[in-house]
């Protein structure tokens, strides 16, 4: 069935029982963000748990959930309090709904067959940068659809807005006269889709992770370090290290105003490798210094404490107070734990803060104790494991990397060890 821009049908006219999903294809040269706001019978968003968008795909009682640019819909789970769901697409930056060529978005019924098209183009719009696609709806005890395709002036945030909601930059509103406007921080979106779009996916989920955590105007220095010993072999050859290469440079453009990263790798003897750019990231850990199969790190044999003791000699010598956030990737057969116990207890002392990950391995020794270290003036140090990279999301990932950063600033600053 075709249905066109205006027009409203009962549901039950497309599907029996009311599990669906509503899928919206866009043809744009911009990046579109798709959603789906839960409103109450007021139009509200009295729940912002019951906005759905990339960052949180599923509601809390699992009866909305997207993948991409699909949304599946178990309408008899929803809360009574949810009367409307309204399906919004949103561009993300430069750009204007006119621009998109032929798009629609179709209903499904629950076997996947495709039993309603709702054709539209950039024709219908002009300079508005948001859509209100579609509603699916309550009325008469029964649910409806509309397909709305309403242009919006602004774009996602606008809606949250419009809808009732809050969105984290809002500023409270004036008592007084306002104050000389100061210059806006760019976002880390717009950083990196200007020097690498392929990032811009990353970026967006790492920028959530750092509202959660507060850290939005927090500045700091970004280091990764990598266990280059011959047991970390599959993790270089199956591309897991430089997934982590592209994971971690979204927080280092936004921490670091040269938007680098300081790169050691690591096993008998240290290296310190190229710094990380959005220039230079991509097939980094294939390319920089010939490759990894030909770092020069000695035997294969894993040494924490030696790259250890040149990354803080390293900050140490210049003499910069700011944070300095390093990423210690290892994949276990830890066994220097005297050694390390006793750089970490020495290290507390300066700016840096080590987030150990342990990466598809085991043994890891004394990094799996560092929260129960005693002796350190502050708690400098984090682990955690992952049997694989992949079985964990990008959004949890960032939420752990950043988990117990926050404290460590605070407590940093508190005691004078950073500026």
């Amino acid at each position: 069935m075709q249905i066109s821009q205006g027009q409203r049908i009962p549901l039950s006219n497309l599907i029996q029982g009311q599990s669906l999903s509503l899928a919206i294809q866009i043809n744009s040269p911009h990046t579109v963000d798709l959603a789906c706001f839960g409103l109450d019978a007021a139009g509200k968003l009295s729940d912002d748990r019951y906005m759905i968008f990339f960052n949180q795909p599923i509601s809390p009682c699992g009866s909305l959930k997207q993948a991409g640019a699909e949304f599946s819909l178990s309408l008899a789970g929803l809360p009574p309090s949810i009367d409307r769901l309204v399906f919004t697409a949103a561009i993300d930056g430069a750009g204007a709904m006119r621009d998109i060529q032929s798009s629609s978005f179709v209903i499904k019924d629950p076997a996947g067959q495709v039993v309603a098209t709702c054709p539209f183009a950039g024709n219908t719009f002009a300079a508005e940068k948001a859509i209100m696609v579609a509603d699916v709806y309550r009325k008469d005890g029964q649910w409806r659809l509309a397909s709305n395709l309403q242009g919006f002036n602004e774009g996602l945030s606008a809606l949250v807005r419009h809808f009732g909601g809050e969105v984290a930059d809002d500023a409270p509103p004036a008592s007084s006269p306002a104050p000389a406007p100061v210059q806006a921080t760019i976002s880390l979106e717009k950083k990196v889709a200007a020097a690498a779009p392929q990032l811009i996916s990353l970026a967006k989920k790492a920028q959530v992770s750092l509202e959660k955590a507060k850290l939005t105007h927090v500045k700091a220095r970004v280091a990764l370090v990598l266990d280059a010993s011959g047991s970390m072999n599959s993790q270089y050859s199956k591309g897991r290290v430089q997934e982590v290469v592209n994971r971690l440079l979204p927080l280092a453009v936004h921490f670091d105003d040269d938007g680098s990263i300081d790169c050691w790798a690591f096993a008998a003897k240290p290296q310190k490798l190229s710094e990380i750019t959005l220039s230079n990231y991509q097939d980094f850990i294939n390319t920089d210094n010939y490759g990894w199969r030909d770092w020069n790190v000695g035997s294969r044999i894993n040494d924490e404490p030696k790259v250890m003791e040149q990354v803080i000699s390293y900050y140490l010598n210049d003499g910069d107070r700011s944070p300095v956030y390093v990423l210690f990737i290892s994949d276990g057969g830890v066994h220097e734990n005297r050694k390390i116990t006793k750089l970490m207890t020495e290290a507390a002392k300066l700016p840096l803060y080590w987030q150990f990950v342990g990466l598809g391995g085991q043994g890891y020794g004394i990094l799996e104790k560092l929260d129960d270290m005693k002796g350190r003036v502050v708690d400098n140090c984090g682990f955690f494991a992952l049997d694989d990279l992949h079985q964990v999301s990008e959004e949890q990932l960032y939420d752990q990397l950043m988990e117990e950063f926050p404290s460590w600033i605070k407590e940093a600053s508190a005691k004078g060890i950073i500026a």
